[in-house]
């Protein structure tokens, strides 16, 4: 669950550099905002991984 956290919080991050980005063409706010998503996408593996095992594991019981 923490990782969840985890992932709302980069979420809420991102926001103010997603609305420079997109609303005021800001460039660095753009980059900003990819290396944001990709650590996101690289967060959300972790938990799917996560999760999948934990399903394993409960269905091996």
């Amino acid at each position: 669950m923490k990782q969840f956290e985890e992932v709302k919080r980069l979420v809420a991050e991102l926001e103010g550099d997603a609305d420079k980005f997109y609303n005021k063409g800001n460039s660095a706010a753009g980059t900003r905002v990819r290396k944001g998503m990709q650590d996101l996408k690289n967060l959300a593996q972790a938990i799917r991984l996560e999760v999948q095992e934990t399903k394993n594991k409960a269905a091996g019981k």
